[in-house]
């Protein structure tokens, strides 16, 4: 069936970026993806985007395309619906390189997980719908290399071509189920929430601050040799964990070593040994006599708190395996803080809470505060 298609339209000149919104303005909806390369470089960036239409696919190269703000009034119009598969990673890079703000969206990987499907990955939810087959192989290619192969450039047009006629299914399902609301709900959140991810160089090693299995003294030497991957992969341009991988710090950090001999012992090769053996050695030692670093503790939450959250928590996802559903499509992760820390006294309190939700607040309302123990709920 794919093999039909016409050959996309590669669009690397502003007069074909000009063509190609005109296109896109005149249709009610697009469908929409990008690709970036994550895997192989240390500070990731959007390498394609891929628009697709009734008239075309397309494959954008912002690579080549310096200033793409005329796809901003595409994705800031409501008059226009954005269909996305897995939208939250592509919204983050979008909003991180280009600064575009989103409306109207409708993401076809989050309606078959409010639909309750098992597997919500675009390549079964297509090869089960359409009967298309997609090279998964793809997926972790090098996006950012010119040319792109004719292999890729198919991979990268399937991913939107079909992505209209997915969204008409899955929403005729959500229909079936009374669960269109739900979705619609989560993806307008997924419009306003700025979830923006920046690199921080320097402090990677907090990710690792909560572990009981690492002393302050063993934290700081992982801290230095943290910062010191962290200059080399941007020195390289490659993601940090293709310098030396994060076991391999803590074992660092846990048995320092004294001298290269040491070194291999932690899982380190001949070839980073060679390469970087004395930096290694070195970061080792400034960690050994620098001031302790400083664990950043979570804020300790009071009892109450602690009880209503776990309350909710149980609620949800007894009801979600009833509805054989994940535990956040009947209550969202972002309601549990604030319901927990800010339990309504009564329904007309929790509806203004959940007033970005009000299909899960008719539905559930009555429910939450059962489970939130607040008395005459009903």
């Amino acid at each position: 069936m794919s093999d039909a298609l016409p050959p996309p339209v590669w669009v690397n000149t502003m007069e074909q970026l000009r063509r190609m919104v005109t296109d896109i303005t005149s249709q009610p909806r697009v469908a929409v993806d990008t690709e970036s390369n994550s895997l192989h470089a240390f500070r990731e960036q959007v390498c394609l985007l891929q628009f697709s239409t009734v008239h075309a696919d397309y494959l954008v190269d912002p690579l080549v395309l310096d200033d793409l703000s005329l796809l901003a009034p595409v994705f800031s119009n409501p008059k226009i619906e954005k269909i996305f598969h897995a939208a939250e990673y592509d919204l983050t890079c979008m909003r991180r390189d280009f600064h575009f703000t989103f409306t109207n969206l409708f993401d076809t990987m989050h309606a078959a997980r409010v639909l309750g499907y098992p597997a919500v990955g675009l390549d079964k939810l297509l090869g089960d719908k359409f009967g298309i087959k997609m090279d998964k192989r793809h997926q972790k290619a090098d996006w950012a290399e010119r040319p792109l192969t004719k292999e890729q450039i198919h991979y990268a047009r399937l991913d939107t071509h079909y992505l209209s006629n997915l969204r008409d299914v899955l929403e005729v399902e959500l229909n079936e189920k009374e669960r269109l609301s739900f979705a619609m709900e989560d993806f307008h959140r997924a419009c306003t929430m700025d979830e923006t991810r920046v690199k921080s160089n320097g402090e990677s090693w907090e990710r690792f601050s909560g572990r009981k299995d690492l002393s302050l003294r063993e934290l700081t030497i992982l801290a230095q040799l943290c910062k010191w991957r962290d200059r080399e992969a941007e020195r390289l341009d490659r993601p940090s964990y293709k310098v030396v991988m994060d076991e391999v710090l803590i074992s660092l950090a846990k048995n320092p070593p004294e001298a290269l001999v040491d070194l291999s012992a932690a899982g380190l090769s001949e070839k980073q040994i060679r390469l970087w053996g004395n930096m290694i050695l070195s970061a080792v030692g400034h960690g050994a006599q620098a001031p302790l670093v400083e664990r950043r503790q979570a804020e300790r939450k009071n009892d109450a708190v602690l009880r209503r959250l776990e309350k909710l928590k149980a609620w949800r996802k007894n009801l979600g395996l009833e509805m054989k559903v994940e535990s956040d499509i009947i209550l969202p992760k972002t309601y549990l803080a604030v319901l927990s820390e800010h339990p309504p006294k009564d329904l007309p309190e929790l509806k203004e809470l959940m007033k970005d939700s009000p299909a899960r607040f008719e539905k559930f309302g009555v429910q939450i505060m059962k489970a939130l123990g607040v008395k005459h709920a009903n």
